[in-house]
């Protein structure tokens, strides 16, 4: 099975502290929301677990590690890495982040997914399906990275298929992939074959190869247990239910904004699939649609890139889907309605009426 191509790589996202989102608020119906789409939210359901790993050294030593940051088979080869210093500790998770965190490449070369290493440092031991749900939604944000078993820049040169790092779990065989270097420093340290390289791609990719074999699932980060995780498949696979392939409205709330990002989310939002949070209206059978509200009164509707989006805030709402068509109609039809507010749980960003002015009917 040929490896699949590197995606594109994101600047460094703005640091400065953000504000928060308003509060989630229950608001009347709007007219025209779809039917709700029913996702599990418990991890039994998601097929999620604890790996049964010990927990990592404190003390990891430096390992050189070669990077293979690749385009497809046959790609030009990257320079060697610089051997990977002592892992930092990890950083505190951050409450509701507007923006991404500043990108690091702990592994010259191979970004590090910094807000799934944040969802991973927090796990308890074992961890709630709240904060397994947290950890796939943070999956997709970003890119992972992959050990190979040899120099992975040879085997590609060759055209061969670099042998990824797979763990056993009874009979059952799951691909190792990790959210930064330092997860894979330890896991390096930890059994001691330095014989390793590493290549990285956006997890999405990496979802698809795995679900294109055999494989039951991923082990996340197996190395630093309790700051690890097991997908099994199931999971994996709810993963794909009616996404954007492109995880387009992801990719602009990770990536550097600009005064060109508003305008672009709302392109999007014209194209591509995308959610609210929906709840019956007491006894009737009208959908009432989600919204937040900050202290001046202002509302927005919350809309999300991902149904796991809606049911990671633990409120008990249900995704349905909405069209750009949908959005525009219910902004119409209610002329308080300041606006909307994308992916709440974060980054997220605020439309106004005047950014979504392109969608709204006369």
């Amino acid at each position: 099975m040929p490896l699949f191509s590197r995606g594109k790589r994101d600047r460094d996202q703005p640091t400065e502290a953000p504000e928060q989102p308003a509060a989630p608020v229950r608001q009347t119906p709007i007219p025209d929301a779809a039917p709700a789409v029913s996702v599990e939210a418990a991890a039994a359901d998601t097929g999620a677990e604890a790996p049964g790993h010990v927990d990592s050294p404190a003390d990891a030593a430096s390992v050189g590690i070669s990077v293979s940051a690749y385009r497809g088979v046959g790609a030009a080869p990257q320079p060697a890495a610089k051997p990977v210093a002592k892992p930092a500790p990890q950083p505190p998770r951050a409450s509701v982040r507007e923006l991404a965190p500043p990108t690091t490449e702990t592994l010259p070369g191979l970004r590090d997914n910094v807000l799934l290493a944040e969802a991973l440092s927090v796990l308890d031991n074992p961890p709630t399906p709240p904060q397994i749900l947290e950890v796939v939604r943070q999956l997709l944000q970003g890119q992972l990275i992959l050990r190979v078993k040899g120099d992975a820049r040879s085997l590609l040169a060759q055209g061969a298929q670099p042998p990824l790092a797979v763990a056993k779990l009874g009979d059952e065989t799951f691909v190792l992939v990790f959210s930064g270097g330092a997860a894979l420093s330890e896991s390096v340290k930890r059994d001691g074959d330095t014989d390793t390289s590493a290549m990285g791609q956006s997890a999405l990719a990496i979802l698809r190869y795995v679900l294109a074999g055999p494989h039951a699932g991923i082990v996340i980060d197996p190395a630093s247990a309790p700051r690890s995780a097991v997908l099994r498949r199931p999971m994996l696979e709810k993963i794909f239910e009616g996404i954007d392939p492109e995880l387009t409205i992801k990719t602009l709330l990770v990536s550097e904004r600009t005064p060109a990002t508003p305008a672009a989310v709302v392109d999007a939002l014209t194209r591509v699939a995308f959610w609210v949070a929906v709840r019956r209206v007491g006894e009737s059978d009208r959908l009432g649609v989600a919204e937040a509200r900050t202290a001046e009164g202002e509302r927005f509707i919350e809309i999300f890139s991902h149904p796991l989006e809606v049911v990671a805030l633990g409120r008990g709402d249900q995704p349905a889907p909405m069209t750009g068509e949908q959005l525009g109609k219910a902004l119409a039809s209610d002329a308080q309605l300041t606006g909307v507010l994308v992916d709440p749980a974060g980054p997220w960003i605020k439309l106004t009426r005047a950014d979504l002015a392109g969608i709204i009917p006369a």
